[in-house]
């Protein structure tokens, strides 16, 4: 039940997904919310400290997906050959969105050389910084590559919404159901 198997997701793989997906979409409203923020506004310091330290635990929670599902069997895709090939593709450019989009922030972040405090409860040191115009290149960089993020996400959840409502195929109870990992 915790690990996957060829007919369905684990729970550590569910429990990963589903929480990665609320933060990204969290994290996109609350980064397209902070671009209108004025110097004067209440939330101008305290909005981007969330975002940061939100964004870097949603970073280590995406490495730590990438390396449990290099260490876990995928369940068989459902759908015909082209779906199967879409889906694949789909789910590689969201891993390498993801990336993408963490690395641009951590790199804008970290731009004067200041690690990133998370929560106040530790610091991710500032490994690349001082590049020349390294925050706003990063910057523009995590703008568009977290727009086509969302926009990729919301088609992956369409796509799965399709697989339930039309086809009719287990695609969207294996991530929300564990149990389906044992048939």
């Amino acid at each position: 039940m915790w690990r996957n198997t060829r007919s369905g997701w684990g729970l550590v793989s569910i429990l990963l997904h589903w929480v990665l997906a609320i933060a990204i979409v969290g994290l996109f409203a609350l980064g397209w919310w902070m671009t209108g923020l004025g110097y004067y506004d209440s939330w101008y310091n305290l909005a981007p400290w969330w975002h940061r330290s939100v964004g870097m635990l949603v970073l280590f929670a995406t490495l730590l997906r990438l390396v449990w599902s290099l260490v876990n069997p995928t369940p068989r895709a459902l759908g015909h050959r082209l779906e199967r090939l879409a889906a694949h593709l789909g789910h590689i450019a969201l891993y390498v969105l993801m990336l993408v989009v963490l690395a641009s922030g951590y790199l804008i972040s970290t731009a004067d050389g200041h690690p990133i405090s998370v929560f106040d409860l530790f610091e991710v040191p500032a490994l690349v910084s001082d590049l020349p115009n390294q925050a706003t290149l990063a910057g523009e960089i995590h703008w568009y590559s977290a727009w086509v993020l969302v926009i990729l996400a919301a088609g992956h959840a369409l796509a799965a919404l399709k697989h339930h409502l039309v086809d009719r195929n287990a695609v969207l109870k294996r991530m929300i159901d564990p149990r389906l990992s044992r048939r």
